[in-house]
């Protein structure tokens, strides 16, 4: 493939790729900002927010919601630009909380950590929890190493989570009131530790692999079908553009990204064949 163009640069670390509204956004983890993108490359703050790690969707009001990892509380942004609580976590489980996505029908999944990563802590193994359109919310899955990155397949039927110490992406049936069952291994990821995903019109992911420096395409079953290799890791990637056949790719030079000093990190963009799909 040929190599992706650099968007934007001077990012500390991003992450969480959405495509909404014409534009690329993603969290700046580093500077606690939410920017969006249009295709030239001209950049817009969208939201300032003090905590560390936050994952980013949007109802389908289009409204944005936050996830503030570290206070376990969902955010939503009012439209005058405020954020409030939309829902409160922190009965489900201990921070830190991670990535997000919403499903066509509204529910809301968010999923946990279940360790304090980078903190020296043992691991222990993740869970997710849904949050309804009526504003419930509770656990639907547990025992995932390291969840990361989630997506909704178009007909809400399937969630696939990143599992990243498990090198696996593993699915789970949607039931229409957001519970999970069936829980299976989509694909194995063998040397990959899969970060933020998204889902294309045939059916394959684009997963984001840190230690691999590279973005890889791959099939239910875990055939590879395509690679992206950058000159840094890759955090998270998603389908846009206006035919949505634009993958464009967060990256910065790891672990430098967490030590808070040389901004590293790009917003990179490469064309391919097939569109994106599903949620987010």
């Amino acid at each position: 493939m040929p190599n992706p163009r650099i968007l934007m640069t001077g990012i500390a670390l991003g992450e969480s790729t959405r495509w909404h509204d014409q534009r690329l956004w993603f969290s700046d983890w580093g500077a606690q900002q939410i920017i969006a993108v249009d295709s030239a490359g001209k950049s817009e703050i969208v939201a300032h927010v003090q905590t560390f790690p936050f994952c980013i969707d949007f109802l389908p009001n289009g409204r944005l919601l936050i996830v503030s990892g570290r206070e376990g509380l969902l955010l939503r942004q009012e439209p005058g630009g405020s954020l409030v609580t939309h829902a409160d976590l922190t009965s489900l489980a201990a921070p830190p909380w991670n990535d997000i996505v919403v499903d066509g029908r509204g529910n809301i999944f968010v999923n946990n950590l279940g360790f304090a990563f980078g903190t020296g802590a043992a691991f222990e193994p993740g869970t997710i929890v849904v949050v309804t359109p009526d504003g419930r919310s509770r656990q639907v899955a547990d025992g995932l190493a390291f969840p990361n990155g989630m997506a909704v397949t178009p007909n809400n039927t399937t969630l696939i989570v990143a599992e990243s110490y498990g090198e696996r992406l593993t699915a789970f049936d949607i039931a229409a009131d957001g519970s999970l069952s069936n829980r299976r291994v989509w694909a194995e990821t063998p040397g990959d530790h899969p970060d933020g995903i998204c889902l294309d019109a045939e059916g394959a992911i684009w997963y984001a692999d840190v230690g691999s420096s590279r973005c890889v395409r791959v099939r239910e079953g875990g055939e590879a079908l395509q690679t992206v290799t950058l000159d840094r890791g890759c955090f998270a990637c998603m389908l846009g553009g206006a035919d949505r056949k634009t993958l464009y790719m967060v990256a910065a030079k790891w672990p430098d990204a967490m030590s808070g000093g040389e901004r590293t990190g790009q917003l990179l963009a490469i064309e391919v064949d097939t569109p994106g799909a599903g949620w987010p």
